[in-house]
């Protein structure tokens, strides 16, 4: 990525955390000088100077720019840390703002039935990632995964699968030997397995590969596929016993295991 992009996508990543774009530039501006006046910033960043200080003032009462009251003024950036914390802070205040604010909101009935059996779609690997630690946790018997892509072995995964409880069930399997052999370092005590759906492997840069399955107490099923122009992952989950798609998972994922242990083994 050259300067350009890496300046556009850091003024992009500002602006998704709230800040205006150009509040945005002056901000990444003044990162790279050690300091600035009003004009050196507007030369440097190409925002109007008679806008330059509109910008500064906010960016002064949200704890990310420093103001010397001299003359003229000159302008820094608080340091990188301090301003990813302050950043951070605010999102978080957001974040828990919105849930207190939904938590709060009235529910509205549509007057129709929850259905027995479901199948939902989602996109992006955080919530992708979200949803399988969630799905996890809810586990009351057994929990089958299957990891087909290793960039998808977070910490937080492992942390997930570490956390399941010991009268659990937890088996993980991979389509690669090495594969699994990270993951059995990661997670002791998950019973380990080569799947034998090789096919979930794609190393073909135009095709879609399986990201990964997973089966909670034989009745919930996520499956995820990796985007190969993008790198997203996209995913579909499923709940009911007799959902269609986990009976179909329950066949998939049993490729690999031992008889006794196959989650297909007694229907």
């Amino acid at each position: 990525m050259n300067r350009d992009n890496t300046l556009e996508e850091a003024i992009d990543v500002l602006q998704q955390l709230g800040l205006k774009e150009y509040e945005a530039k002056c901000f990444v501006g003044l990162s790279r000088m050690e300091t600035g006046t009003a004009k050196q910033l507007s030369e440097v960043v190409e925002v109007p100077r008679t806008r330059i200080y509109d910008a500064i003032r906010v960016l002064e009462a949200q704890g990310l720019v420093e103001v010397q009251h001299t003359s003229p003024q000159r302008f820094r950036a608080v340091p990188l840390e301090e301003a990813a914390e302050t950043l951070r802070t605010q999102y978080e205040s957001r974040v828990d703002r919105l849930r207190n604010a939904l938590d709060e909101a009235e529910p509205v009935d549509t007057g129709d039935d929850s259905p027995v059996q479901e199948v939902w779609s989602m996109s992006g690997k955080a919530a992708v990632a979200n949803r399988t630690g969630d799905l996890v946790a809810e586990a009351d018997t057994e929990v089958v995964l299957v990891v087909a892509d290793g960039d998808l072995l977070t910490e937080d995964l492992v942390n997930d699968l570490n956390a399941v409880d010991d009268d659990i069930d937890l088996l993980v399997g991979a389509v690669t030997a090495s594969l699994e052999e990270r993951i059995r370092d990661a997670v002791p005590r998950a019973e380990t397995f080569i799947s034998g759906l090789e096919w979930l492997h794609s190393d073909a840069e135009t095709e879609t590969a399986i990201g990964r399955l997973l089966l909670v107490d034989r009745s919930t099923i996520l499956v995820s596929s990796i985007i190969p122009e993008t790198g997203e992952e996209q995913a579909i989950f499923g709940r009911g016993f007799g959902n269609g798609l986990v009976v179909i998972a329950r066949r998939l994922m049993a490729q690999g295991l031992l008889a006794e242990r196959d989650p297909a083994a007694d229907d």
